[in-house]
């Protein structure tokens, strides 16, 4: 899979811009604030339907526009398509593939990509939302279908918190608990499915994680990935230190479209465990007026030399652990696909790296179809990355 020309309408700082890009590696030159990662947002975009940068779709439309249309032509399984999606300031955003009108959340179907950007620092150092996130879009990607569950789960959600706030408001009244139950029952089953669904995709990154990390680091630092699981008594919000997340699910002891809990609890499966979760949190649930435990509130743990890297890993150390979780979503993406390999993109990566790891990364990363680099100084990238590069001026493609 490739992309093989990038339109922009009133998106960014970009009134209309037309890129063609090649196979194998393209670099995006430019000085800072010229728009070079606008671009790549909008194929960002593209795949997963979110920006690395903004919480809100509003914020890549040019100022003072209503719309902004992304419009990108693939090279796809040996046939061209032509994908669009127009994102709207009120509205719905509207979605094309080879002009005919598709729902917006089917477009990570027909593209796949992988970003890595300096705001990645933050799946290490910050929130367990971002790292929720890091994995539920890697499952679309993955299975575009679970786009549906994840949202069905969120449309529970809301409603259950909303059934749990009025009882809290009102009293709890019979009629109300027994809505409760039939609103538990899709939760659990929607949750259920989205747990598994994570705890086996954590357990697939383990292998590709570390040939990653050591890729880039020049160092093995024993990387590893830990599921933390409300269903099994962690809780993000009482997590002042690991020795205080409860319960971690090691991914060597993850068994089929189950979670093994051998080591706590004897064999259980997920929807026994969450149901089980539930019925012990009702009465605080009902006192707060919110859902407490399910795959919303679950984190991921990342280890370096058995310590949680939050905390413990430097600055460096963090960088290369989040750059090789991307390399390594990048790698199970092409190990699935039979469409070729997503397209990876590194923005503002090579300015963070001294010269061995941006020798490495260099090496990691030419044996993908289609590569896409932004930076600031055109000498910071390594010259067999070089080799078609497009520069940027002023919202401007001023040179190729």
């Amino acid at each position: 899979m490739r992309v093989t020309h990038l339109s922009l309408t009133d998106f960014r700082n970009y009134a209309a811009v037309e890129v063609p890009f090649e196979p194998g590696p393209n670099l995006i030159v430019g000085r800072n604030g010229q728009g070079k990662t606008n671009l790549v947002e909008a194929l960002g975009f593209l795949s997963t339907l979110s920006s690395h940068r903004v919480s809100t779709t509003s914020a890549m439309i040019r100022a003072g526009q209503d719309a902004g249309i992304i419009r990108a032509r693939l090279e796809y399984n040996g046939r061209d398509l032509l994908t669009e999606v127009q994102i709207n300031r009120t509205g719905l955003n509207r979605a094309q593939v080879n002009r005919s009108v598709i729902k917006t959340r089917d477009l990570p179907r027909y593209f796949s990509s992988v970003l890595f950007a300096p705001e990645d620092l933050a799946l290490v150092r910050g929130d367990p939302s971002g790292r929720r996130r890091f994995l539920d879009q890697l499952l679309v990607l993955r299975t575009p279908r679970l786009a549906g569950v994840l949202a069905d789960y969120d449309r529970v959600l809301r409603q259950r918190n909303t059934l749990l706030k009025s009882a809290r408001a009102s009293g709890l009244r019979t009629t109300q608990l027994g809505t409760l139950e039939i609103w538990d029952d899709r939760l659990v089953e929607l949750g259920s499915e989205i747990i598994d669904e994570r705890v086996e995709l954590v357990r697939q990154l383990g292998e590709p994680l570390r040939t990653a990390y050591q890729a880039v680091a020049g160092e093995d630092h024993g990387p590893s990935l830990l599921s933390s699981l409300s269903i099994m008594g962690a809780d993000e919000e009482n997590a002042a230190s690991f020795e205080q997340r409860a319960v971690v699910v090691p991914v060597e002891t993850t068994i089929g479209a189950g979670v093994s809990t051998s080591s706590t609890t004897g064999s259980a499966s997920t929807t026994d465990l969450f149901r089980t979760a539930l019925a012990g949190l009702r009465r605080k649930e009902l006192d707060r007026g919110m859902t407490l435990v399910g795959p919303h509130r679950d984190d991921l743990v990342f280890m370096l030399n058995q310590l949680p890297a939050k905390g413990y890993a430097s600055h460096g150390e963090s960088w290369s652990f989040a750059l090789a979780l991307k390399l390594a979503s990048a790698e199970l993406l092409r190990r699935d696909s039979a469409s070729g390999d997503p397209v990876l993109i590194l923005d503002d990566v090579f300015a963070e790296l001294d010269l061995s790891r941006r020798r490495r990364l260099a090496a990691a990363v030419t044996g993908f179809q289609q590569v896409l680099i932004t930076a600031a100084v055109f000498e910071d990238v390594p010259e067999e990355l070089t080799a078609h590069t497009i520069h940027i001026n002023a919202g401007a493609v001023v040179g190729g």
